[in-house]
């Protein structure tokens, strides 16, 4: 029976794979237990020296929150559903070895947040990536400030609130994609990208990050909070219920 999480480890790298390829790679509650799981395990594994997080099929890298578990939500869920989420985010961002966004299709929401959290992404040109979440009835809290990180207030005000999903060549463009390659090679220049970063000092690289992290925590940390409080208040509009439903309703015709 397949797993929501695919690990090997190649030579030192963990290739992370999210695995619901039905779903677009969308991160429902297993998916991101094991994700959090795996983190801290690899983290704790002296056997790996960097890390490569993709998805599974030609579709997506992950299409972002599993709808279909999110319409169900209502106000009263969006704290525990939140903190999970969370804490998947700051296992990424926690990682003392280098981690590596290998965006091998779609890479949407919190699909996309999870890629930001990561040090480096290498994608394509034809990739679809963004911030979508007004468009599902939700505000964009930690999906802005991550991109805060890399664009300034022009770039993140437009893709923040129309939630359109950009092209990976102009991702690249803003600085949101580190390496372009064609579609077919994203994988192993990913591993090859991977396989670099692993020969370097690993203590080195351990001390970096955490000053990397220090400059991003405080910020990210405000805005995890913040999160919570704004979709409880979208939920209670039945804003987001209605927009997924909507959706869901679509992708079934």
């Amino acid at each position: 029976m397949d797993t929501p999480l695919d690990i090997r480890n190649q030579d030192g790298i963990a290739i992370v794979t999210l695995n619901r390829p039905g779903s677009l790679n969308a991160i429902n509650g297993e998916l991101r237990g094991r994700l959090i799981d795996a983190m801290e395990a690899i983290n704790d594994d002296d056997g790996v020296r960097a890390v490569v997080i993709t998805g599974a099929g030609e579709r997506a890298f992950c299409s972002g929150q599993d709808l279909g578990e999110a319409a169900g939500y209502g106000p009263q869920d969006i704290e525990a559903w939140l903190t999970a989420a969370h804490a998947m985010y700051r296992a990424v961002i926690d990682l003392d070895k280098p981690a590596i966004a290998a965006f091998n299709g779609v890479a949407a929401g919190a699909g996309f947040q999870l890629g930001l959290c990561c040090d480096l992404r290498v994608g394509f040109p034809e990739a679809r990536i963004g911030q979508p979440e007004v468009r599902a009835g939700l505000a964009s809290i930690v999906g802005t400030q991550l991109m805060s990180f890399f664009l300034g207030h022009g770039p993140l005000a437009e893709l923040s609130l129309t939630g359109e999903l950009i092209s990976g060549e102009r991702a690249y463009r803003l600085g949101l994609i580190n390496r372009l390659v064609p579609r077919e090679q994203v994988l192993d220049a990913t591993l090859a990208l991977a396989g670099e970063l692993a020969k370097l000092p690993p203590t080195a690289l351990r001390l970096t990050k955490q000053r990397l992290r220090a400059r991003i925590r405080p910020g990210f940390d405000t805005a995890l909070d913040t999160a919570i409080a704004a979709q409880k208040e979208a939920y209670a509009s039945g804003e987001p219920q209605t927009a997924m439903r909507m959706f869901l309703d679509k992708r079934k015709q």
